[in-house]
């Protein structure tokens, strides 16, 4: 359905959709058994400029809306869901702190370079204890000369053994949640990789241990305190995933429509019986209801 879409957002779906049917779909099945991390396909997305959908052209992104983001995950995702939360976490969770809450001089340097795929960034707020309940978490952020000393383990973090930048919160010495912004190689940072994953394994998926790590004062987010900041792009990230939901289900609706067309029971094809005719149908109507959800403000 292309109800309401503007010219440029058909444009994006479509070429994000050519892209993902060319460069994902046929090394998927490949990719998943591996579990090795795409650097190719993902220089790829970071030529078209996937990686900054929605973030202003002044920081290295397109410059358009977030529709059109959630579209493109929708059709990377038809490929492999891999991609599609690939840039959701990118885009939604990493570029955005920074640009919403980020001085211009940490946009210049951190956001550019995630916008515009030169480098993966990752976002750590869960922890082994503490997932749907961020607020106990026991990472701290203890104040010294210079910046910040940082102590604490985040887990089940996306890009995290492969990311050049991570955003960390931590509670600082008044218990207050801040954001900090880490490069990769500070001293007593390291993000070793969870291994045996059973879904989703071309996304590498990891811890960010933090042992004392110096973080000096200018990498403080200075304009968010508290949960709003980090709970406020996630709800963003959970939106992309529910379109990323939508194109794996529209695979499985083709590949079943292919299926019950190609055999044959009986002298005819399955999809000659009407109650597999009434589940696509079924199905389709699902699919196309879900696609009608997102708000008309495009956000």
């Amino acid at each position: 359905m292309d109800f309401d879409l503007t010219k440029e957002q058909k444009m994006i779906r479509d070429e994000v959709r050519n892209f993902a049917k060319k460069e994902i779909a046929p090394q998927a099945e490949e990719l998943d058994r591996t579990g090795e991390y795409p650097y190719e396909i993902y220089a790829k997305m970071a030529e078209l400029g996937l990686m900054g959908i929605p973030i202003s052209e002044a920081y290295g992104g397109m410059g358009s809306d977030w529709v059109s983001l959630h579209l493109a995950i929708e059709e990377l995702s038809r490929a492999d869901l891999t991609f599609g939360a690939m840039i959701d976490v990118t885009t939604s969770v990493v570029a955005q702190e920074l640009e919403v809450f980020g001085t211009e001089e940490q946009k210049q340097e951190w956001l550019v370079p995630i916008a515009t795929g030169e480098k993966l960034g990752a976002f750590g707020l869960t922890e082994p204890d503490y997932g749907s309940d961020p607020g106990g978490m026991k990472s701290r952020a203890r104040k010294v000369d210079g910046g910040y000393e940082l102590t604490g383990t985040k887990m089940w973090i996306s890009n995290s053994p492969i990311a050049d930048v991570f955003i960390v919160w931590a509670k600082n010495d008044d218990g207050r949640v801040r954001g900090f912004i880490l490069d990769k190689g500070m001293d007593g940072l390291s993000a070793p990789k969870i291994e045996g994953k059973l879904s989703l394994r071309t996304s590498v998926t990891g811890e960010i241990v933090m042992d004392s790590v110096f973080v000096p004062e200018e990498n403080l987010l200075p304009n968010t305190e508290g949960l709003k900041g980090p709970m406020g792009c996630l709800n963003n990230a959970r939106y992309g995933i529910a379109w990323g939901a939508l194109g794996a289900a529209e695979a499985c609706w083709h590949a079943a429509r292919e299926y019950v067309l190609d055999r044959k029971q009986f002298g005819r094809p399955l999809a000659a019986n009407q109650l597999i005719q009434k589940k696509l149908a079924d199905m389709q109507t699902e699919i196309g209801l879900g696609l009608q959800g997102w708000p008309p403000q495009g956000q």
